[in-house]
């Protein structure tokens, strides 16, 4: 086999490590240093993907390892960096391990989606980057500003942090739709939905750089609103009048 063939595999091995290396850092109370390995796994992540489609070097083989590369860097490491933070916080034991189920549903999340044909361009559920990211960012600004109001209310309100775990559980596996950016064969570049998504996040970036907020600030807020857009069209679709 050629070498050339190998470099997709390589590149997601490379999310893998990342995700080792977080869940490393965050059990050793530097979880300031986890969420940017997973940034770089998200990162190696779409490489991935990109570099198999450029080289034709796609395989089952890296289908398989991608998922598995996956759950430790979106699946493992998120759950690992609530319970740290929930321990930090001063939290109860069994609060924090409430938190570890979020890599349970993970990892069903992943292995549905490799079964379901459903999911080409867009999701059913909400996806494990997107996930990660919720619970990667707000870790991260908690670590790094302990005093500041989202902080207090992450590490030191009881249950917050264990309830958004099961909250964000129950999304990965739920039947919810929810848009993708990679666009699909006979799909718009940008619908409406994709192009206010993009507009508020601009927004988003702008408003942290101006009032200089913490970097992590935005990539938080740019992932809370895709979920909320996303609930918010999924509430008006079960309820238009057709559907009655």
């Amino acid at each position: 086999m050629k070498l050339i063939r190998h470099i997709p595999n390589t590149i997601t091995s490379m999310n893998l490590l990342c995700g080792v290396m977080g869940v490393i850092f965050t059990l050793e109370g530097q979880v300031q240093l986890a969420f940017p390995l997973m940034l770089a796994g998200a990162a190696f992540d779409f490489c991935d993907g990109l570099a198999a489609r450029l080289l034709k070097a796609w395989s089952p083989i890296g289908k398989e390892l991608d998922s598995l590369s996956d759950l430790v860097t979106f699946g493992v490491l998120p759950s690992v960096m609530l319970f740290q933070t929930v321990l930090a916080g001063g939290g109860d034991t069994w609060q924090a391990y409430i938190c570890l189920i979020l890599a349970v549903f993970s990892a069903l999340r992943l292995a549905k989606f490799n079964v379901d044909s459903r999911q080409e361009s867009d999701f059913i559920g909400l996806a494990t980057p997107a996930s990660a990211m919720l619970c990667g960012s707000l870790t991260y600004f908690t670590a790094l500003h302990p005093q500041a109001q989202l902080s207090l209310l992450a590490a030191q309100t009881t249950g917050f942090l264990p309830s958004l775990a099961i909250v964000l559980s129950l999304l990965l596996v739920s039947e919810i739709p929810m848009f993708g950016m990679k666009i699909g064969k006979g799909k718009k570049l940008l619908d409406a939905k994709r192009t206010a998504f993009l507009v508020l996040s601009a927004a988003c970036i702008l408003a942290v750089i101006l009032l200089k907020w913490n970097w992590s600030l935005a990539v938080f807020l740019i992932f809370s609103l895709y979920l909320i857009e996303n609930l918010i069209l999924w509430i008006f679709a079960k309820f238009r009048p057709e559907n009655q």
